[in-house]
């Protein structure tokens, strides 16, 4: 543990030096707040047709953890946009979302093995900052690919994280009126994805008057520590009218704690991510929702934004990817994927949702 301690301790004075090296040229992201951005469906209208990329282009790219279906289907839409237009992707993964060494490691191997772009996405904001200078020297741009975000990321395709948080408040203020007592249960401490998500939905809801936080605690992703924390939260507050998590694995574990306690007729529950078994859970009438933000479109684009920069365009910093807030009454809108997904993300677009 103390060799861990120690190396972890390294690994992040080492970012920050390398977070200091990048601080002339570039100020820390924000993606969430960044001016310098575009929507996804805004593309090819503003930068034309797909472009023709130098022969032999190839792209890597490096997840949290393949045990996780969201980054599976993210790694999905790679491949996809990859297969469509000839343009081999190497994707890979750490061993587990705490795994921060292991995937250091992985990126760090794919900046020397002769790929003209790197995607990543951070198990947190500062783990793989030490790649940035090493991307930099090789000239490899480097897109920060939800939803840990990078600092000194000079480019990041995803979604906003706040504003799933506030989708769910929303719901809340909209369908429970008289208000009541929530709890969130929270990502891994100190993520931006984590944090924004549980800012989005802790300020909104609060400032609807009705409602009382009673309960913000870690699940850390987890299925099985989110369902101790609900169980905890359950005794100690019986007349609780709603939970909201981070992701959906860590939601999908609340639901079974509701229902352990009898309550699955008076707590609603909401997740993040948009997972298959979400949707079956919200078809099943246990989960009440979650905010889904496509994983395998996201893909889609950032791999289509990350080949637009080795071809030469200069694109906004933020690339922002679509969400929609996901219950029963509309899953069959959202469901699947491919085109028919695509053109309802469309239509939501321009109808400015």
């Amino acid at each position: 543990m103390k060799f861990l301690l120690a190396t972890a301790t390294a690994a992040g004075l080492m970012a920050l030096s390398i977070g200091s090296a990048f601080s002339a040229d570039l100020a820390p992201l924000n993606s969430d707040t960044e001016k310098d951005r575009i929507d996804w469906s805004q593309l090819e209208a503003k930068f034309g047709a797909f472009p023709k990329l130098p022969e032999g282009t190839k792209a890597g790219a490096v997840s949290k953890t393949l045990t996780n279906e969201y980054w599976r289907s993210l790694g999905e839409g790679y491949k996809s946009f990859g297969d469509r237009i000839g343009v081999p992707i190497v994707y890979q993964a750490a061993q587990s979302e705490g795994d921060q060494l292991g995937q250091l490691t992985i990126a760090e191997g794919l900046v020397t093995q002769g790929y003209n772009v790197l995607l990543v996405s951070p198990q947190t904001d500062s783990n793989l900052q030490p790649i940035m200078e090493q991307a930099k020297a090789a000239n490899v741009p480097v897109v920060n690919v939800n939803d840990a975000v990078i600092p000194q990321a000079e480019y990041y395709v995803g979604n906003v994280q706040r504003d799933n948080g506030v989708r769910v408040a929303k719901w809340f203020i909209k369908n429970r009126p008289d208000g009541g007592k929530v709890a969130i249960v929270e990502g891994q401490a100190g993520v931006y994805a984590a944090v924004q998500r549980t800012d989005g939905f802790k300020t909104t809801i609060t400032e609807a008057g009705k409602f009382e936080v009673v309960a913000s605690v870690p699940g850390n992703w987890d299925r099985q520590t989110s369902y101790d924390a609900a169980t905890n939260i359950l005794q100690q507050h019986p007349d609780l009218i709603g939970f909201y998590a981070n992701n959906d694995g860590m939601a999908l574990g609340i639901v079974e704690a509701v229902k352990a306690a009898g309550l699955q007729d008076k707590v609603a529950v909401f997740g993040t991510d948009g997972i298959s078994d979400a949707y079956a859970s919200i078809r099943a009438g246990e989960l009440t929702g979650t905010v889904d933000s496509f994983p395998v479109l996201t893909g889609e684009v950032a791999l289509e934004s990350a080949l637009r920069l080795v071809a030469g365009q200069k694109l906004p910093r933020v690339v922002a990817t679509p969400q929609a807030l996901i219950t029963k009454d509309n899953a069959d809108r959202y469901s699947g994927g491919g085109d028919a997904v695509r053109k309802a993300l469309l239509e939501d677009a321009a109808a400015g949702q």
